[in-house]
């Protein structure tokens, strides 16, 4: 006879992971795929972040003479030491950014890292602070790790306001997620605007986690690491987390490689037990590519000037178009408003891929507003209202890809009613 649960009331009903909707990107991404298959044409894919610029070849070369000389066996959980140490050197040179090797992890990729840091800041019943206009990732991690969304609005510029920050905030709210280069929008963060986010986290107990994965990718001005604004506080009072990659500046994606510099001993320690339980070690191969990568300064600098120059010779015409309000400040997206045209996001998309074969990315799918129940799992979903008429380009593309993209877009918004010719 089976003894009784001592838990019966997490056997009623579905998991909270069975509960989260699917991103909206990897949707576009499957329905790209398809129609290539059927109509046997090549699709134009501006709905994905995939460079057209591809790792340097020493990187490749360093991945595999690890793998010959059999440097294959586990590193410690927090990364290979080494690698460690140069990215300490790497933060405080190029980020301003006061760290230590024992608050310093390697991860797989900028986004395991961010899901490990919120469950390793994860609190029973916390609230997570997300912009409205947010990538879907972000919210599905913190709805694993067991926080709870709130949604703060954006400015017009998509920029971030404190005051619409705080007006969003609760006695529940535990942690602020930044996104600056954000993706989709591009919107950068300037030094007084995150200094006054950090002041407000800190007087009221919040943990900031700070996403710096297009950190080379700012066009107009300087980025500004977030932990770089608290150089002078002691270690055990910081509260910025950050976490970078190097899938963006050296084109790395499929390595999956990154790091995340914690704030404090405390969080560090959580983070090594969610590197445990997740982990028990990384790549090790990857992280000598890794280390070759950071010798690269130079390619990331090209890598940056590529996709500016992408911005600078097509954007102008979708925002003469008036479809985008501006040119996007960073990162490898614009989002754009095609309410002009009279249709939806969806209706949009839809069309565009099925009569010019160009893919795009509803930006609804940025905006999703979920419902929780008491345990956390996802009753309703709805996209914010605001945001049925967005969609979502990549600008990281070849230039060709770009341009023809762009221009059959174009084209296709122009033969609707009411948008601009």
């Amino acid at each position: 006879m089976p003894l009784p649960s001592p838990y019966p009331n997490l056997l009623d009903g579905p998991s909270v992971a069975s509960t989260i909707p699917s991103s909206e990107l990897h949707r576009v991404f499957r329905d790209a795929g398809e129609r290539e298959r059927i109509s046997g044409v090549p699709v134009t894919k501006l709905h994905v972040g995939e460079p057209y610029f591809t790792p340097p070849p020493e990187v490749a070369q360093a991945l595999a003479e690890a793998v010959t000389a059999g440097r294959t066996d586990y590193t410690a959980v927090e990364g290979l030491l080494e690698l460690r140490e140069r990215l300490v050197e790497k933060l405080a040179d190029q980020n301003g950014v006061d760290t230590d090797v024992s608050r310093l992890f390697v991860t797989p990729g900028s986004c395991q890292g961010l899901a490990a840091l919120m469950q390793a800041v994860a609190e029973p019943d916390a609230e997570i602070l997300l912009p409205e206009l947010h990538w879907p990732i972000h919210l599905q991690q913190a709805l694993l790790a067991g926080l709870r969304p709130v949604f703060y609005p954006l400015g017009r510029d998509y920029r971030t306001d404190p005051k619409s920050v705080l007006a969003a905030s609760t006695a529940n709210t535990r942690v602020l997620l930044i996104n600056s280069p954000a993706n989709p929008t591009g919107a950068v963060l300037d030094t007084a605007t995150l200094s006054t986010l950090i002041d407000m986290a800190r007087a009221r107990g919040w943990q900031v986690i700070s996403d710096e994965a297009y950190e080379h990718f700012v066009f107009d001005d300087e980025h500004v690491s977030t932990a770089s604004l608290e150089w002078d506080v002691p270690v055990s009072e910081r509260i910025v987390h950050s976490s970078y990659s190097f899938s963006k500046s050296l084109a790395m994606t499929g390595y999956r490689l990154g790091y995340v510099s914690t704030a404090n001993d405390r969080t560090a320690h959580a983070f090594r037990i969610v590197q445990e339980a997740n982990l028990i070690a990384m790549s090790t191969p990857v992280q000598y590519a890794g280390l070759e990568a950071l010798r690269l300064g130079h390619v990331v600098r090209e890598n940056r000037a590529m996709v500016l120059s992408n911005r600078d010779a097509v954007l102008p015409a979708v925002r003469d178009a008036g479809l985008l309000p501006e040119l996007p400040a960073g990162g490898w997206y614009a989002v754009l408003d095609v309410a002009p045209t009279g249709l939806t996001a969806e209706e949009f998309a839809t069309g565009l891929l099925e009569t010019r074969n160009v893919a795009v990315v509803p930006g609804t799918g940025f905006a999703l507003m979920p419902r929780l129940d008491a345990r956390g799992r996802v009753i309703t979903v709805e996209p914010a209202p605001w945001s049925r008429h967005l969609i979502r380009i990549a600008m990281c593309v070849a230039p060709s890809v770009l341009r023809s993209g762009v221009r059959e877009l174009l084209e296709f918004a122009r033969e609707r009613p009411g948008t601009a010719r």
